[in-house]
Order: C-alpha cells, then sequence, then structure tokens
C-alpha cells in the first residue's frame, strides 16, 4: 500500500488536532459576537471534515487488510 505507512504517522493526529483548535477558536468568537447559529454550523463542518478524513484512513486500512489476507 502506497500511502498506509506514510499517512499512518503522528501528523494525520496534528492535522486533527489542529482542525479541532481552529474550530474551537472560531466557535468561541462567533458565540462572542451573538452568532450561534452559526458557531453551530462550523462546528458541524469541523466534524464532518474530520469525518471524512478518519472514513479515508479507514478504507484504506481495510484494503490493507483485504490484501494480507488475500481477501477479494
Amino acid at each position: 500500500m502506497k500511502g498506509l505507512k506514510a499517512e499512518m504517522d503522528i501528523s494525520i493526529v496534528f492535522k486533527i488536532a489542529g482542525i479541532g483548535i481552529l474550530i474551537a477558536v472560531l466557535n468561541s468568537v462567533l458565540k462572542s459576537f451573538g452568532k450561534d447559529d452559526l458557531a453551530s454550523l462550523a462546528t458541524l463542518a469541523g466534524l464532518a471534515v474530520v469525518l471524512f478524513m478518519v472514513i479515508d484512513l479507514l478504507s484504506e486500512l481495510f484494503d490493507y487488510v483485504r490484501t494480507v489476507f488475500a481477501l477479494y
């Protein structure tokens, strides 16, 4: 697998943490301006981005397991 070893290092954790910190700051700024609905929307958008990253990693993991055990 080309990307499994490269993507499973600590950088993916830093990317997810960076997105979390950015969304937390954006959420607090928007709430302080009274834009609670936009703050919730930004939080949901950040969650969706992280979930897509995790789903992509799980897909690579399942492909790797399938090749290791020669499953179709």
